[in-house]
């Protein structure tokens, strides 16, 4: 078999990442976007994305992905490979500068469809003989105005903060006790003190962020949610009830009054994601008329 050769693209060839087939069953092809580079208009960058060569024939390929601002890549969400090229993927993950988490994105219904289901075993295996592992299994969902906008229950009072103390400190409340995957990973390995600065610094990462703390009419702090814009569109990006405040219900009003900021600046789709093991905030989703899009499994 030909020796295998790996490397970055550059703006000159980058063409050859199309000449690998996609099916389209498993990956990011399934939000619609296509790949592109940034001086194409799209928002991959050659020197982030790799390709492993037989001769001249690309067998595997992966697309490291950050935002417009980002100096390194955030995750990687574009990787597969040739029929029978699985090891060849892994070598790709294996010699490529980047370790950041993986994000398969997959069909609502995956396991369910034959096809898919061995797309997405095929590549989380190759990331796991790349040392990755997997972290969760998340839910994807995506609002339009046909689902209808739900009624604000009117139970709590909103205010827009920006002082990063204010929102640290409401932060370390919500996860120090959570269900969110990544937050305890975060606590685990860091601290519960990492886990808050990490969804500080994503606050800041979004192009524009409205982050507002929930209290009750009395003045009791209830929580924090985020409606902002992310290089794909508006989102819900947040949504945390701090523990003392829990079992009211009040998620529901948090993303209900989210959907309604996001519906009053223009938003024609909203999107948001959770934990599969969240069987709470899922509910939430499904009550607010959120219907889960896509899925998508985390590996670290």
């Amino acid at each position: 078999m030909t020796d295998l050769v790996i490397r970055a693209l550059t703006d000159e060839d980058a063409h050859l990442f199309h000449s690998l087939d996609d099916p389209g069953l498993v990956g990011r092809v399934l939000t619609g976007v296509e790949y592109r580079t940034v001086a194409q208009g799209g928002d991959y960058r050659p020197d982030w994305t790799y390709v492993a060569l037989r001769g001249d024939r690309v067998v595997a390929r992966g697309a490291w992905w950050g935002g417009p601002e980002d100096t390194a890549p955030l995750n990687i969400n574009w990787f597969d490979f040739a029929e029978g090229e699985q090891q060849a993927g892994t070598e790709l993950l294996l010699r490529a500068p980047f370790d950041v988490e993986y994000e398969l994105i997959l069909p609502a219904d995956w396991r369910e469809r034959a096809e898919a289901r061995a797309a997405a075993d095929a590549r989380i295996a190759a990331a796991e003989a790349a040392g990755k592992r997997l972290l969760v299994e998340r839910l994807r969902y995506a609002w339009t105005p046909e689902h209808g906008l739900p009624e604000r229950p009117g139970r709590l009072v909103f205010r827009e903060e920006h002082d990063d103390d204010v929102l640290l400190d409401v932060l370390r409340a919500i996860h120090s006790v959570t269900l969110d995957a990544h937050a305890l990973r975060a606590t685990k390995e860091h601290g519960l003190e990492k886990a808050a600065q990490e969804e500080l610094e994503y606050i800041h990462w979004c192009p524009e962020a409205w982050p507002q703390v929930a209290f009750t009419p009395e003045g009791e702090r209830v929580g924090l949610h985020l409606p902002c814009r992310i290089p794909s569109g508006f989102a819900a990006g947040f949504i945390g009830v701090v523990p003392e405040q829990r079992g009211h219900g009040y998620a529901y009003d948090l993303l209900v009054e989210s959907t309604h900021f996001l519906v009053e600046r223009g938003a024609e789709r909203i999107v948001a994601a959770t934990d599969v093991d969240n069987f709470p905030m899922a509910a939430n989703f499904a009550k607010a008329g959120y219907p889960v899009a896509q899925r998508r499994i985390d590996l670290v």
